[in-house]
């Protein structure tokens, strides 16, 4: 079992080395070759000394990776959401978009996609939007790193479903990490959302239930 473990890593290594050497070819068409190119991991503008990605280790020693139990500003869980009122959660039926403006609507439509094991496409996009608000240099470059490795890296449980051209340009956006590095990839996850979740959603007996609650009139005191 320790073998098989063991192989599996190398075999990731190998996927993020392929990566890394990708993103280098492309730097080095653009002229802009960093001096560590040898050195250069799958975040090309991050120390390698930190990056797990790339790193196998032994059976005996822990691979440090982030928990992913950080909560960006203004994700919060569904129960802590505003309560939804019966005109806000009936318009919810006209579209997504009316989902995702509002707060009890995401809180509601992200308690649905835990049921589903999906969360993490809601966390991602939620993710993103703090990242957009953000516009220190330094904090935003720690952020594009975080949301990386908790949502894009193959080594991540939370990772979203992107396609090989998404992943292509986030590849390509990392050299010059920016509030806007992962902007295609979170409208993918929208879209995503969108025509998957978002009409469970609405047919689903939470959606069902909660209109219920909110239709009955309140105890008389």
């Amino acid at each position: 079992m320790g073998s098989e473990r063991l192989e599996m890593r190398k075999r990731q290594m190998q996927v993020h080395q392929e990566a890394a050497a990708s993103v280098l070819q492309a730097r080095h068409r653009m002229g802009n070759t960093p001096t560590n190119a040898s050195n250069a991991c799958c975040f090309c503008w991050c120390c390698c000394c930190s990056c797990s990605c790339l790193t196998v280790r032994s059976e005996d020693e822990t691979i440090q990776r982030p928990t992913c139990e950080h909560r960006p500003e203004g994700t919060t869980n569904c129960e802590e959401s505003p309560k939804a009122t019966i005109e806000d959660a009936r318009s919810w039926t006209i579209s997504f978009e009316r989902v995702m403006k509002s707060a009890a609507g995401r809180g509601c439509f992200r308690q649905f996609l835990r049921t589903e094991f999906s969360e993490e496409n809601m966390m991602f996009w939620l993710a993103c939007e703090e990242l957009k608000k953000e516009t220190n240099k330094t904090v935003v470059e720690e952020k594009v790193r975080q949301i990386y490795e908790d949502f894009i890296s193959i080594l991540s449980p939370k990772e979203v479903s992107l396609d090989s051209r998404v992943r292509e340009v986030i590849n390509r956006n990392m050299l010059e990490p920016t509030s806007h590095t992962f902007d295609d990839a979170q409208q993918q996850i929208y879209t995503l959302m969108q025509r998957d979740s978002y009409p469970r959603f609405i047919n689903s007996t939470a959606y069902t239930d909660l209109m219920k609650s909110l239709e009955e009139p309140p105890p008389e005191l």
